[in-house]
Formats: structure tokens, sequence, C-alpha cells
């Protein structure tokens, strides 16, 4: 009888838990269901590749999702109440409660780019009122309660017939194929930069998908950017917000041509008059912009806040992919002819970010300082045979790997004025020598273009002194990201040191304004204002969509996709046991979402 009491009492065990696994899969249908809400900010895919990882990816991680909870808030229940109508009355209110949940995750995400942490809920809250519109957060919490009692009700009533059909192995093994090859597929387009599949990296909450980039790296592999010519679908972004009114020729300069030189790396507090004698003498005697931001402290994200003007969230929009920068696309209406010249991979995001230059590449096999050599060369070529207007970008990229070429004397070492690590006194006198062989260059450069021509120096970023790409990547301190700016302006009488804080994404409001001659407010089309007058937001936003640092006045906050964040003082050197301010951040959040289509 003892016997018999245990055995029904592990049988209604048994079924309870299968019951368990069948309402969970349910509950990561209609997970899938909700999650679709989420392509309406990143956007669908456009072609077979990108549409069959989509389907494994959501399978897989909605699915994973709602195992997960099953497991973590009902199995143990299971085993000590093993009751059928206290367990589905429970599942049923923490089914609804974790759909609510998404339901209101995929809100933030659409606001914000974020999804839910405590950090982005304290966010939230304070903006709780534009994000809730409506009686639709009361009304779909009850729906949704009753669809989970009718469901938890249903499959318990057929749970005997379900059983009979084995399957709950297919089923489960057709979910661990999706996750697993979701995964799979992921490590070959991060490999590859396949942007169908990797634009969703971010789309879905704690979807963390495997790559095979660091592996690759240590291995030296590169990896390759498939870019696909055709056309988006449908567009998710007003860029620009208006259409441009330009005139056909500048309104202060007229069609003058443009020289503009990017340097990779090219921190702002070594350089003085001892490493670069001719660029300090230059910038003297033109417009210096003495406390200057990259939009971010990588090549792709520093040169993407130059010529698109848009804060580094953008640098993975689809629809980027395929049109370039408006900067560019203007200069080339108006008769422009367009040349980039580096030594560097160009296969960067965006993929379009470069298709309006004709692109002259120079050889690295011999280091940067050999291909910078090579570059310079070019351009006096390229620039020796133009009949029309130009405007060029040329990319010196030596100091990024602190190189200088066979036989250049340089310049004495130093002791740097901030204490160093061993290895970093190295790097410190090696990277000034690069800057001093640079420097060089830009005296052989300038002394051969027209004076008429319009001269932009900047670096594309800032330098940490590491041998770590890693850490490099990761941090976002000033000397990452505080770059040298100049600009020499046609005809100016005086030079101007400019003492105000300004960034990257001021250049190409300056330049479609003062030399392309359009009159749409910088809103229209840029994230920055013209750099003739101070920023009016107290903030800079520094970084892309994984990591990025929001600038203030007297502090640096440090934000991570999944919504973890640091707040720095000014010099970063210390964490601030504080709350950033909600109504800058919402400011941010604003901005970053500001030029997609609701």
């Amino acid at each position: 009888m003892v016997e018999r009491e245990k055995q029904i009492g592990r049988d209604r065990v048994s079924h309870l838990v299968n019951w368990g696994h069948w309402f969970a899969f349910f509950n990561g249908f209609l997970a899938m269901i909700v999650g679709l809400r989420y392509l309406d900010s990143v956007g669908y895919p456009e072609t077979i590749i990108g549409w069959g990882y989509l389907f494994l990816l959501t399978v897989g991680q909605f699915s994973f999702l709602a195992f997960i909870v099953y497991l973590v808030c009902l199995f143990p229940i299971t085993l000590l109440l093993p009751y059928s109508k206290i367990l589905r009355g429970l599942a049923a209110v923490l089914a609804t409660l974790g759909l609510c949940l998404l339901l209101y995750d995929t809100i933030i995400y659409d606001d914000y780019g974020l999804h839910l942490s405590p950090f982005v809920f304290d966010l939230a809250w304070a903006n709780l009122h534009a994000l809730l519109r409506g009686t639709s957060y009361i009304v779909t919490p009850i729906g949704i309660l009753i669809l989970e009692l009718v469901a938890a009700n249903y499959i318990w009533k057929r749970i005997h017939k379900i059983s009979k059909k084995n399957m709950g192995n297919k089923v489960v093994a057709f979910v661990g194929i999706c996750f697993i090859g979701s995964h799979l597929i992921h490590i070959w387009g991060d490999a590859t930069d396949i942007t169908e599949i990797t634009r969703f990296d971010d789309a879905y909450p704690l979807s963390y998908p495997a790559t095979a980039r660091s592996l690759m790296e240590s291995y030296g592999i590169e990896s390759r950017s498939v870019h696909n010519s055709k056309s988006p679908r449908q567009s998710s972004l007003a860029y620009p917000i208006n259409p441009l009114q330009c005139q056909s020729a500048g309104a202060n300069y007229g069609q003058k041509n443009v020289l503009f030189i990017a340097i990779d790396s090219f921190r702002a507090d070594i350089v003085d008059k001892y490493s670069m004698p001719f660029f300090t003498q230059y910038r003297q005697n033109n417009q210096n912009y003495t406390h200057h931001l990259s939009g971010g402290n990588q090549f792709d994200s520093g040169m993407f806040s130059l010529l698109y003007g848009l804060q580094g969230n953008y640098i993975t929009a689809n629809d980027l992919h395929y049109q370039s920068p408006l900067l560019t696309q203007t200069f080339k209406k108006q008769g422009y002819q367009l040349g980039l010249f580096s030594g560097r991979s160009l296969n960067i995001q965006p993929q379009a970010i470069f298709d309006d230059f004709t692109i002259v590449p120079s050889s690295s096999i011999n280091g940067a300082a050999e291909a910078d050599l090579s570059t310079i060369k070019h351009f006096k070529q390229w620039q020796g045979k133009q009949t029309q207007p130009w405007f060029a970008l040329v990319n010196l990229t030596a100091p990024d790997s602190y190189d200088t070429p066979v036989g250049f004397l340089g310049i004495k070492t130093v002791k740097s004025d901030v204490a160093l690590k061993p290895a970093q006194k190295v790097l410190f006198n090696q990277y000034r020598q690069s800057l001093n062989f640079i420097d060089t260059q830009l005296t052989a450069l300038l002394s051969k273009v027209p004076k008429d021509t319009l001269v932009v120096i900047t670096g594309a970023t800032g330098k940490m002194l590491t041998s770590n790409s890693n850490e490099a990547r990761m941090n976002l301190m000033p000397q990452s990201v505080e770059v040298p700016f100049v600009i020499h302006w046609p005809d100016q009488k005086m030079p101007n040191t400019i003492p105000y804080r300004t960034s990257h994404y001021g250049l190409a409001p300056t330049l479609m304004s003062q030399v392309l001659g359009c009159t749409n407010p910088a809103r229209d089309y840029s994230a920055g204002r013209t750099l003739t007058h101070p920023s009016k937001e107290p903030w800079v936003y520094v970084g892309d969509s994984r990591i990025f640092a929001i600038y203030q006045k007297n502090e640096i906050t440090v934000i991570n996709r999944h919504g973890k964040y640091r707040i720095y003082d000014k010099n970063y050197q210390s964490r601030l046991d504080k709350k950033m301010q909600a109504q800058d951040l919402i400011q941010v959040m604003n901005e970053s979402q500001r030029f997609h289509k609701h």
C-alpha cells in the first residue's frame, strides 16, 4: 500500500514535469511572437541567409529562455508541491510576468537601444510616462493571464495524449539544433563580417552569440567583409530627417579643394613641439581646437563620427551598409572628385562609408610607415591630375603600430610626465618616434598643397599605450579619444584657438554649411553642431553600439550593451559611487534613436 502511494506520487510528479516542459515550450512560442517586435527596431533580413539565421536564432533563443525560467522557477516547486491546481495557477502567473517583462523590454529597446538591466530600469522609470502610452499596459497583462490559464489547463487535460505521441524528444532535438546551429552560423558570420548575421547580435535579450574573432586575431587571420550591393527593401532610418537644401557652391568659399588628413591613433597629450615641431607651428597659425573628442576609440567608430556625424550606435544600422555619408554624397553631387588614400584595410562598418571615394590603396607589407610614404606619393600623383575641385581623404597609419621606416633617425627619448609601467615606457618613446615621422610627412605633404585649399588635420582616434588590442578596444579613457583637431580656412586672416569642447560630430555640419552651402539645421543629418559655436549639450557620446561612454564636464560614464555601467572622474582615475543623472541619459538615448523611423 505504501509502495503504491509512492508510485502514484512519482507518477504525479512525472506528469507534472512532462506538463511543465510542454507549457515551457508553449511560452517559448509566445515569446517568439513577442520577440518579433525587436525586428521593428533592427530591421528585417533581406537575404535567404539572413532569414535562415534569424529563424534558428529566434527559435533557439526564446525556447532556451522559456526552459531556463521553467527550470529555475517551476521545476523546484514541482518537486516540493506536486499539486496540479497550485502549479498551473502559479505557472500562469509567472509566465504572464515573464511575457509582460519581455513586452516592456521591447518598448525599452525600441526607445533606447538597450535591454533591461538595473541601470536601464532606473532610466526607464524616470521616463515612464513617455514609454507607457494609453491603457494597453493594464489590458494586456489581463489578456495574457487569461491565455496562460487556458493554455495551462488545456495542456494538463491532454498531457496523456501528448505523451503517447512521443513528440517530446523530437521537439527537444529540433530546438537544440536551432540553438547550436545559430551559434555555429554566427561564428562564421562574425569571422567574415556578414552583417546580415551580425546585426542581430544585440537584438534579443540575454543573447551572447559565439564568435571566432579573438581566435582568428591571435593567429593573425584578418576578417573579410562581405558587401552586398543591392539596395535595402525598406528604409528604417530617416537620414536625413528632411531633404537637404544645398547650393551649387559653398556659401562662403565656393568650390575650394578640401584636404582631410586623418591620422590613426593621434593622441593629443603627447603631441608637442619636440615630437611634432611642424604640426605644432601649423596649428598655432590656424584654427586650433584644444579640447576635441573623437567619436570612438576604434578606427571605424572614429571615421564614422567624422563622415556621417552620427552617434556610434548607428554604425550597425542596416540602411548605412547601402547609404554613404551625406557629406561625401553632397561633395560628389556638386562636382567634386573624391579620392581616398590609405595603407590600411578599409573593410569596416558601415560598408558604404567610403563608397563615394575612388580608393587608392598602399601596400602595408613592409610596415605602416612605408605604406604612409606610398600613400602621400599616391595623393600627390592624383592631385596633379585633377582638373575639377577635389575632396581628398589621406589616412596615415604609422602611429597605430608605433612604426617608423628603416633608417629613420627620429628624436631623443624622454621621460613621461606621468608614471608608466616598464613596457609602456618603451611604447611611449616609440610612439613619439612615430609621431615625429608623421610630422616630417605632413611637412612634405602640405608644402605642395595650394594655399587656397581647405585643410583638416585630426586623429581618427587617440591611443592607449598597450600592445593588447582587446584592452585598447574596451578602454574609453580620455587618452584613447582626445585628439588634435586643426582647420586651415583659406584666406583666414589670423589664427584662432578654440577653448570650448568639440567633437568629430561637428565636422560634417561645419563642411556642409560652410563649404557646401547647405541651409538645413544640423539636426536634420547629424548628432553634432557646427564647430563655430559651443554645443548646447553638456555631454558627448563616445563609442559604438557594444560599449560607449558619456563624457560630461566632471565625469565619464561607461556603459556596455547589456546596460552595466561605471562612472569615473574626469581623469578616468577612480570610480565614483553614484548614479548618472537620468535627465542627461534620457537625452543621450533619445539622440541614439532620433533617426530611426517609428
